[in-house]
């Protein structure tokens, strides 16, 4: 399945409120599943849980499923973003990554 086919698929189970309400759903919805996967990460790290790579991916899954949504409602498509981030990535570091140029990158050029 490639990227694009997953953002598709996901359209199938998306609220449908209007744009607003499920914006604040997903938003919301982000921000659950991302504390819920955080949290499985500060169990393994300072509670000596452990590893529990299922949860992990059954999370991860919930956190890019309203990542999706967010996404589909711009009408940004996934792979694109993907794409996107690895060509800034490069040009941010171009030998991989380095303390020093994270250190000392420029401020972003959001555009606005």
């Amino acid at each position: 399945m490639t990227p694009n086919e997953y953002q598709q698929l996901t359209a199938r189970t998306a609220p449908k409120d209007c744009m607003a309400e499920r914006l604040k759903n997903y938003a919301l919805g982000l921000i659950g599943e991302t504390g819920e996967l955080v949290d499985i990460i500060k169990k393994v790290l300072y509670h000596d849980h452990p590893v529990n790579k299922e949860k992990i991916r059954e999370e991860a899954g919930d956190v890019l499923w309203y990542l999706t949504g967010i996404l589909r409602e711009f009408d940004i498509d996934l792979e694109g973003t993907m794409a996107f981030n690895i060509e800034k990535l490069k040009r941010r570091y171009p030998e991989g990554f380095d303390v020093e140029r994270s250190r000392n990158r420029e401020a972003p050029d959001d555009g606005w």
